[in-house]
């Protein structure tokens, strides 16, 4: 029996690992975590774009049902109205319904959904549903693994809901969003897998774009990051993005860090 669960994390090490440069820190791949699964994540956003430093703390679990379907659930707290409080939380579902594989290389297609509540007041037309507005969101993801690189897309459609209780005189009050992006994740180390004990060293690159169908004004973002996986149980994320091009004012995350540690908890659902 031993030997057998020595076996078993073996393989979904090699699996973690083989993947590791597909678990982006912006976006979400198209891939799912392993069946059975549980995830715990801790998230820090700073953000310099008003004249005082803010920050949100996204505490979020992740559950894997199986090999095609997964959902998290996360809550928001900022300081970024003043105190620190309690914002809203959010629901996001994703099912994997495309799914090719080759030697050291797969093809995924991915549906996911997002219903999210805050009680933040409306600075902005942009609609993030991470902390700052209520809403829904549909779409879809597709992700490529080649050997150490990966590369994902995801289009995405967001809907923030009304509530003039929170709309700020004379600002614009977000409707629709269109989103799009485009990632990229590379394995650094280790240069030959041995072993699940081994750590991983990933390097990622992301594009994050939104446009508003409504008005046409729209932003695009750039996004580097650093990736290190201890045990193949142990995350830690560290990122920034930035604009690079565009005409949304009063943008939240316009400039902000990403600091995540998550942790895994395999067959953990009996």
């Amino acid at each position: 029996m031993n030997r057998i669960f020595i076996v078993v994390l073996v393989y979904i090490g090699a699996c973690i690992n083989a993947s590791g440069q597909e678990l982006y820190v912006f976006t979400e791949p198209a891939s799912n975590m392993p069946t059975k699964s549980i995830g715990v994540r801790l998230t820090n956003e700073g953000m310099f774009n008003n004249p005082d430093f803010v920050s949100r703390t996204i505490p979020e679990v992740m559950f894997a049902f199986n090999k095609n379907l997964m959902m998290h659930a996360q809550a928001f707290l900022s300081d970024m109205d003043g105190r620190y409080r309690f914002e809203g939380g959010s629901l996001y579902a994703k099912y994997r319904f495309v799914s090719i594989d080759e030697a050291q290389s797969h093809f995924r297609i991915a549906a996911f959904g997002r219903v999210s509540t805050s009680k933040r007041p409306t600075y902005t037309r942009d609609i993030n549903l991470e902390g700052d507005n209520s809403g829904v969101q549909g779409g879809f993801v597709f992700t490529q693994l080649l050997h150490k690189l990966a590369l994902s897309a995801t289009l995405g459609y967001s809907h923030a809901f009304k509530d003039a209780e929170k709309q700020i005189t004379g600002m614009p009050g977000p409707n629709n969003m269109l989103s799009y992006s485009l990632s990229s994740g590379y394995l650094v180390l280790p240069f030959v897998y041995k072993n699940y004990k081994e750590p991983n060293f990933n390097l990622y690159f992301e594009m994050l774009g939104k446009t508003d169908p409504g008005s046409g004004e729209s932003y695009l973002d750039l996004a580097p990051a650093v990736q290190v996986i201890l045990n193949s149980r142990t995350r830690i994320d560290l990122g920034y993005r930035f604009q690079a091009t565009g005409n949304i004012a009063n943008r939240y995350t316009k400039n902000m860090y990403l600091l995540r540690v998550e942790f895994n908890f395999f067959n953990a659902l009996k």
